[in-house]
């Protein structure tokens, strides 16, 4: 049964195009994940689904009853950013639409309440279309992908992992494009000069011909005839040559080489030492007293619920409180989401390179990590929109004199192209890394160590995410998980080797059974 149908839809803003889509449609109980860059109209397509918005062309189908759950809420309230969208998603879902359009829901939620709502909506009757910056949130609930991308809507089948997992296969496919491409230019380029060559020798009177022989009738139109014809084949390969189809190169992002101060010193010695800190909010306990210890070059996660302290921590790290001793050599670079630091009148270039150290070369290839490509970085930052100045704000912190970055939830306001961007900045980050966050898959690719806040209690973990569900786990599962590893391991083996659909398919029902497991942790 289909619930939408949209139909050669243009849709404008300020007379300029946003997005054009050819055909959609959205059938029952479909769970659609809307992702695509800040400002590509993702919202906008949501509220012109929803009927709140028309398009400038073409037609909008409804075959059913519609709710909308915005982005924008109302925050004139005493509840934490959490309980304002729960209570939203709560009154949402009450209303039992046959299709409803979730624009954020994930904002300010813990990972707790991220988990409830996946579950939420696992058990939703109808269609869901979300837009949402959480990777593990697609993954969990997703089994279609639309992504609006140069103002056209692409649809790919499965969560995101999926659609990743297709969008190499399609950068692997162009890679091997351009490289045929490449080759057949340069076959007929080399074909081509060695025509020239033969044509100008053909010009010219070979020197083994004698005078009596130069005069037998026909020698002359021979030579002409042999010009003409290499002529010919020379246009010939031209022709192909201007007709070949060009292939554009894969985009290669630049690596990243940094000099930090101090940061070769620093390395694996203990830079931050705390000693029986305890945490509070006025006379409210967060934790008891607890001890842990960061050597140089870490990357830990602070993670928790919302309202256990991780703030708190940062904070206290930072003031370096009573029982928190710091390496003089540290040089800490702070960010949160206040966005104070940027001068809104200067550009994009000027804000990053104001406080740095390090090449303009690196300044720009950071920026360009972060999508601000070529003239981009002239732009004023006034003109940016929120999730752009945070990329700025992350940039300039990231090039600024500083052996230390500590961030509080910097993936907040982030689309997912941004949110990987970043990521893959930080992995390469030569530096101590500290972060909060709630994006599960961040703190999956990134924490080395964790520091853990839960039921007034603050742990330090030696180990990935990864390792310390794996500790949690029960032995049961666990023991399920190595017997589906070995399996899938041993399927991959056979697939490589003599490949069928019989295996194909139960290789994918293997990895969907072991995300599930994962899923259930």
């Amino acid at each position: 049964m289909i619930l939408i149908e949209l139909t050669d839809i243009k849709k404008e803003i300020n007379g300029a195009s946003l997005f054009e889509i050819d055909h959609l449609q959205v059938d029952k109980q479909a769970r659609i994940g809307l992702i695509g860059k800040n400002g590509s109209g993702k919202s906008t397509l949501l509220n012109l689904i929803a009927g709140h918005d028309q398009p400038e062309h073409g037609h909008v189908k409804r075959f059913g009853t519609m709710q909308l759950l915005p982005q924008l809420k109302d925050t004139s309230t005493t509840e934490s950013g959490g309980e304002v969208s729960q209570r939203y998603i709560d009154k949402a879902i009450a209303k039992k639409a046959d299709l409803l359009l979730a624009d954020e829901p994930t904002t300010n939620l813990d990972k707790k309440h991220i988990d409830k709502l996946a579950q939420q909506f696992k058990r939703w009757h109808g269609a869901i279309i979300v837009v949402a910056h959480d990777r593990y949130f697609l993954d969990t609930i997703c089994k279609q992908i639309w992504v609006i991308d140069q103002k056209k809507i692409k649809v790919y089948q499965g969560n995101y992992s999926d659609y990743q997992k297709q969008v190499r296969l399609e950068i692997e496919q162009q890679e091997a494009a351009y490289q045929q491409y490449l080759q057949t230019k340069r076959q007929l380029e080399r074909a081509l000069v060695l025509k020239e060559q033969k044509a100008q020798r053909a010009t010219k009177k070979p020197k083994q011909v004698s005078r009596s022989e130069a005069k037998i009738t026909g020698a002359k139109p021979y030579f002409a005839k042999k010009q003409k014809k290499l002529e010919q084949t020379k246009k010939a390969i031209e022709t192909r040559l201007n007709k070949l189809e060009k292939v554009d190169k894969v985009y290669q992002e630049d690596p990243i080489k940094m000099e930090l101060p101090e940061v070769d010193r620093l390395t694996g010695r203990v830079v931050i030492r705390a000693a029986n800190i305890e945490g509070y909010v006025g006379a409210r306990k967060l934790w008891a007293p607890a001890s842990f210890q960061i050597n140089g070059g870490d990357k830990v996660a602070i993670i928790g619920n919302n309202g256990v302290g991780k703030s708190t921590l940062v904070k206290q790290i930072i003031d370096q409180v009573e029982g928190m001793s710091l390496s003089p050599a540290l040089k800490i670079g702070y960010f949160s989401q206040k966005l104070t630091e940027l001068k809104l009148y200067d550009s994009i270039l000027n804000n990053v390179r104001e406080t740095s150290q390090q090449s303009e070369t690196l300044i720009r290839t950071v920026l360009a990590r972060l999508h601000f490509y070529r003239d981009d970085v002239y732009k004023p930052v006034e003109v940016l929109s929120g999730g752009e100045r945070v990329k700025v704000t992350l940039a300039k912190l990231f090039v600024s004199h500083v052996n230390t970055l500590i961030l509080d939830e910097p993936t907040n306001f982030l689309d997912l192209e941004a949110v990987e961007a970043l990521e893959s900045l930080l992995l390469d980050y030569p530096g101590t890394l500290i972060f909060v966050s709630h994006d599960q898959r961040l703190v999956e690719q990134l924490a080395e160590k964790l520091i853990l806040i839960e039921h007034q209690q603050l742990s330090f973990f030696p180990g990935s995410l990864h390792d310390y569900q794996q500790r949690l786990m029960p032995e049961e599962e666990e023991l399920d998980l190595m017997i589906l590893e070995t399996r899938i391991s041993e399927v991959l083996g056979k697939l490589s080797i003599e490949p069928s659909e019989e295996l194909e398919q139960e290789f994918q029902q293997l990895l969907k059974k072991k995300q599930q497991l994962n899923n259930d942790q």
